[in-house]
């Protein structure tokens, strides 16, 4: 695997990998900010030809790396985080409950957005 860059456009709320000057692979994210600020994973994409190299637990890391250097937590919903999060509880803390419902509330009155 060619080196994989990590870039937080927060503009569009997307956490992305590029190998070079191809994007190969993102997380799309908001930030929540009631009842507390949270980063909320939605989905994780990486390109098919890219898949199998990492690159969505790198992101994942990133994502829980960015939180903490912020002083919040992830929230996650997408499937994918929620699972790499439970196989790195050393890296990834649980949410609070009631932050994963407000997310899902979010998502909701939000629905074009993802």
């Amino acid at each position: 695997m060619s080196e994989i860059e990590i870039r937080d456009d927060r503009s569009v709320g997307r956490l992305e990998a590029f190998a070079g000057d191809q994007m190969v692979g993102h997380i799309e994210y908001f930030v929540l900010e009631a009842p507390a600020r949270a980063l909320v994973p939605v989905h994780t994409i990486v390109e098919p030809e890219h898949e199998g190299q990492g690159i969505a637990g790198s992101l994942a890391r990133e994502l829980y790396v960015i939180a903490a250097r912020e002083g919040v937590v992830v929230a996650p919903l997408c499937p994918y985080v929620v699972k790499w999060a439970e196989r790195h509880p050393e890296e990834a803390p649980v949410a609070d409950p009631e932050l994963l419902k407000a997310a899902v509330e979010w998502l909701k009155a939000h629905p074009g957005r993802f």
